[in-house]
Parts: C-alpha cells; sequence; structure tokens
C-alpha cells in the first residue's frame, strides 16, 4: 500500500537532504521534473557564485512558488528523458546549476546538473535491483 502524499507544509519544513531525497523518489515514479516557466523561459534563483534553476517533484509544489514577482508564471512538466538528454546537457552547457526543491525560504541544495542526473540514475539502479 502505497503512504499518502506529505502536505505542502510538511514538505516545506524537511531539511534539504530530506527535500533532495523527496525530489529524487518523486521523480523517478513520476519521470518528470516540474520548473516554472514564463514567455522568457524557465524561472532562476541566483546566489553570490551560481545562477540556478529551481526544479520540483510535481506541479503543486513548483506552482506554489508562483507568487508574488513570479505569479505569472506556469509549472511545466519535463519528462525524465527530455530532462536527462536535452536539459542536463544544456544547463551544463550554460553553466547554470539546479536548486533541487527550495522552499519557501528560497533554500535548497545546489547541484550541479550532472550531479543530479548521477543521483537519478544510481536510486534508479538502487530500486531495480531491489525489485
Amino acid at each position: 500500500m502505497q503512504q499518502p502524499e506529505p502536505s505542502l507544509q510538511t514538505i516545506d519544513n524537511y531539511n534539504d537532504e530530506q527535500r533532495l531525497t523527496y525530489l529524487i523518489q518523486q521523480i523517478l515514479n513520476h519521470n518528470e521534473v516540474w520548473l516554472l516557466t514564463d514567455e522568457h523561459g524557465c524561472v532562476m534563483l541566483n546566489t553570490e557564485d551560481e545562477d540556478c534553476v529551481p526544479v520540483w517533484p510535481s506541479k503543486v509544489l513548483a506552482q506554489a512558488w508562483a507568487t508574488s514577482e513570479w505569479q505569472h508564471c506556469q509549472a511545466q512538466a519535463i519528462s525524465l528523458k527530455d530532462w536527462q538528454n536535452k536539459w542536463t546537457p544544456g544547463l551544463i552547457e550554460d553553466d547554470l546549476a539546479i536548486v533541487a526543491c527550495p522552499n519557501s525560504q528560497e533554500q535548497g541544495i545546489i547541484l550541479d546538473p550532472q550531479e543530479l542526473a548521477d543521483m537519478l540514475v544510481k536510486a534508479a539502479n538502487k530500486r531495480q535491483r531491489k525489485q
């Protein structure tokens, strides 16, 4: 029996590592990654050192970020296949990082796109061994 999905508040209260783990599990469960986009492309967050693309495991979590300056943005699903084959190389080429499932305080683990790709492959392989 599947466990019920945690509430938005519960996920928002997870620490950075818990949100990263949740992100990876959900991406593999649903074979998609979620972004916020507008007519100019995807939403970007900036740190002192990096320009980052925030990614979420669901439409609900992504859309929860569409407030204030991003209220005009829409959640957009990217298939896992397109994420791995198109987005990951494109983000690497553009020297962009990823913020894994940022919370309402704009906190999240910053990853190189290849790091996330490697984590997804490792988690998928681990799942296959358990079956």
